[in-house]
């Protein structure tokens, strides 16, 4: 199940743009878990997912920076079921490198690194992880 959000334009009333969000675990090697001060004993960790996300071909120009705000929108989301709902350290996202491969530029410009446990050379998307605890 997911919950989707729809970015419609007011003056036309055509969509915009669209992400959907999904609950998710993750595994992470020990070398991950230091890179995030992470001194958790079990194997995965909770994350939100970013199971679709996606901007409308003839809004992308006119409405640049829509797929960054959506991503700093899922962010506030995460945070927010941290204080009512559920843990979520992560937010994930599996990038679908076989259509697109700049998407990978895309989510690293807002903050996501590749996931080492989850990736290798056959599959067909890059899975990767942006911590949405602030370390000090």
């Amino acid at each position: 199940m997911a919950l989707t959000w729809l970015f419609a334009e007011r003056s036309t009333g055509n969509i915009a743009a669209y992400m959907s969000l999904i609950a998710d675990a993750i595994k992470l090697s020990t070398t991950e878990k230091e890179l995030h001060n992470l001194d958790y004993p079990f194997k995965t960790i909770p994350a939100m997912k970013i199971a679709k996300l996606a901007v409308s071909g003839p809004y992308q120009e006119k409405y640049s920076g829509i797929g960054s705000l959506m991503i700093e929108l899922s962010a506030h989301i995460a945070e927010a079921c941290n204080d009512q709902y559920f843990a979520c350290r992560f937010i994930t996202v599996d990038a679908d490198i076989e259509h697109n491969w700049s998407v990978i530029e895309f989510y690293r410009k807002n903050g996501f690194i590749p996931n080492d446990e989850m990736n290798n050379k056959k599959r067909k998307v890059i899975s990767m992880r942006k911590d949405i605890v602030i370390q000090d």
